[in-house]
């Protein structure tokens, strides 16, 4: 589907990759892997066609399409969600607007016998029956599945993109992608701003792509669960292996360790061969034997070992002074947004020297709460800060806040004063930006750089508190355990609002789980917690709340009467009976449209095609009168 031959690119002179060349084939999902600054985003941008390489050749067939997630979108501001979602379907756009336009003129026109008008009719036949062919009677109902299962509710689809955060839009770009039947795939970090569930939908959703997937990502458990090949950039080269990421390491390490073997015991051959040939040169009558060898000794194809890019951040947080006892004392802090509640009556105190981990779904208040601790947000009830208090926040948008515009040196700069501007490139230096790096702009760094500089600025100023929302986001795997070390270490209050298991493991003493507005406590770490919970992971605490809400609403339908629960489970049988028909049909109709599309002469001459294709349309459009008609029967007795 996909060739890439001999790519190389290059930046200050030094190569991000050179010469590499891989193939990707239809049903390949590829984990694009490497740490921060290693040429992953760039190489998507080569892929997309959005940036050229220096050398090498991209070769795919012209009708391919490519669908390409970014870090960074731009949104035209004024559409809602459903309008910026419907953007996906330009041609499908294009012919609402020609019939649409064409209606119009029918409507102004009263020569209905001119051959004008006729032209018009035979125009608006035309268009019509193409845009049933390309899906313009379904893509509507297909948009709004695909924004629900990435965790829009029906209230959202009618508001402004513009009153959305940065994580929401990046949402409705991703939606954008999947309905828009892309041949190719290429996500940069897709699930830095989802939540488990939304994460969990859209694992199903790749499996099932018959496409080509590559994705960025630093979420182990998203690219186990998703990719069936691994490519790491590293060092300028690429391994290439058809396995999931974790399958991928040990791999790679058992190739390395033969490597290794197999350079040892060459090395002993040629020491040994040297040898040979020192002895025999010192003898006139082994002279010819010395040469002999050392014609073989040239000839030896050095075996090299894999390179390891093993570069690190170094980061510690010390304390800036010791504080009092109890660092945070709330009461009764309740916050609400409008009409729609977010937190009620919360009770928390926060001693020194804890390590805590806000967890819980997205919208249950965990960053809403950090924002009250840090004084961002107003809220009611009363929130108290320690003696001597001195809070480090880092946001889950930090890096947002830098200014793209400026340098990585003028960004520590600014934000340094008299004490420690001096410090300013040994700190950068410990945070792998050295050299002529500093000099880069902000706007060029990836979302992994960005984030390794928000965190460097953040311990310009003191803190003895430390609040955290999703700070692994955009970090590399090596990153990641880098900044875990450096929070054990950390002799201060740590508050880390986190979905991240394997970071978080070892990592905090006390859990709060947030839900239904309140939040409760367990007295030990994330693996305390998910035994309390009786799960293995975060993502099973999300199907067992599903599930458990699913029992509740059950348990509420008890109430009623045993022959309206019979007549609910007879109603639910059907419809899974009239979807399963509907799913069968549609699918069916699909194939028709796309041979009516590739060959139209041909399929239209088959006998009676013109009946069968409408008598099946025929039957959906009623099938979906009884799915409609069986669905309000449900509603009516599941509201009573």
């Amino acid at each position: 589907m996909l060739n890439i031959h001999n790519l190389s690119i290059s930046f200050g002179g030094e190569y991000l990759f050179e010469e590499i060349s891989f193939r990707l084939n239809a049903g390949d999902r590829v984990g694009l892997i490497g740490k921060n600054g290693a040429g992953k985003s760039t190489m998507l941008k080569i892929l997309s066609k959005e940036q050229e390489p220096d050398s090498g050749q991209l070769a795919m067939d012209k009708e391919v399409k490519i669908g390409f997630l970014k870090q960074d979108i731009d949104f035209t501001q004024g559409r809602t969600v459903l309008e910026e979602a419907y953007e996906a379907f330009i041609e499908i756009k294009k012919i609402e607007r020609d019939i649409d336009n064409i209606n119009q003129q029918l409507a102004e026109r009263t020569d209905y016998e001119s051959e004008g008008y006729n032209k018009l009719i035979t125009e608006l036949s035309d268009f019509t029956h193409h845009y049933e062919i390309i899906g313009g009677y379904n893509y509507q109902g297909e948009t709004e599945r695909v924004l629900q299962g990435l965790g829009f509710s029906r209230e959202d689809f009618n508001r402004l993109t513009d009153t959305f955060s940065g994580g929401w839009r990046m949402r409705i770009e991703l939606a954008k992608l999947l309905l828009q039947n892309n041949d190719i795939l290429l996500l940069d970090e897709p699930t830095n701003h989802l939540d488990i569930e939304s994460i969990i939908w859209l694992e199903g959703f790749l499996k099932n792509y018959t496409g080509v997937v590559v994705i960025v990502s630093h979420d182990k458990m998203f690219l186990d669960n998703v990719t069936n090949r691994t490519i790491e950039i590293s060092l300028g080269r690429i391994y290439d292996y058809n396995t999931p990421y974790s399958k991928y390491l040990v791999l790679r390490k058992e190739m390395r360790e033969q490597q290794l073997a197999a350079q040892k015991n060459q090395s002993k051959q040629i020491e040994q061969t040297e040898k040979l040939i020192e002895k025999f040169r010192a003898k006139a009558t082994k002279a010819t034997m010395a040469q002999s060898l050392i014609k073989k000794l040239d000839k030896i194809e050095r075996i090299e070992v894999d390179e390891d890019d093993n570069a690190v951040m170094n980061i510690s947080f010390p304390v800036s002074i010791q504080p009092g006892k109890v660092v945070i004392e709330a009461e009764k802090v309740a916050k609400s947004y409008e009409e729609k509640e977010i937190l009620k009556d919360i009770n928390l105190l926060v001693e020194r020297g804890s390590k805590i981990a806000f967890v819980g779904q997205n919208g249950q208040g965990k960053t809403t709460l950090a924002k009250i601790i840090i004084d961002e947000i107003s809220h009611q009830g009363t929130l108290k800060l320690g003696h001597n208090v001195q809070i480090g926040y880092f946001a889950q948008n930090q890096s947002e806040y830098l200014d793209g515009e400026i340098t990585i040196h003028e960004t520590m700069i600014n934000a340094a004063n008299e004490k420690n501007r001096s410090k300013v490139r040994d700190m950068l230096g410990a945070f792998l930006f050295r050299g002529e790096e500093v000099d880069k702009k902000v706007k060029v760094l990836s979302g992994g750089e960005r984030n390794r500089l928000a965190l460097c600025k953040m311990l310009l100023e003191p803190f003895n508190v430390l609040v955290m929302d999703e700070p692994t986001n955009h970090l590399d795997i090596k990153s990641k355990n880098v900044l875990k070390e450096a929070l054990k270490s950390f002799e201060g209050t740590l508050i880390l609002v986190s979905h991240d298991r394997d970071f978080l493991q070892g990592l905090t003493n006390t859990v709060y789980e947030f839900k239904d507005k309140k939040i409760k406590e367990y007295l030990g770490d994330i693996d305390f917690y998910l035994e309390q919970r009786r799960v293995d992971d975060l993502r099973e605490i999300e199907k067992k709340d599903k599930q458990t809400k699913e029992l509740s609403n059950t348990k509420e339908t008890a109430k009623q009467s045993y022959q309206d629960q019979k007549k609910l489970k007879s109603l639910n049988n059907k419809l899974s009976n009239v979807e399963s028909k509907i799913n069968k049909l549609e699918r069916e109709i699909k194939d028709i449209d796309l041979e009516l599309a590739i060959n139209y002469d041909q399929t239209i001459a088959q006998p009676n095609f013109f009946d069968a294709y409408q008598s099946k349309k025929d039957l959906l459009a009623s099938l979906m009168d009884d799915w409609e008609k069986i669905q309000e029967e449900i509603d009516s007795l599941t509201e009573a």
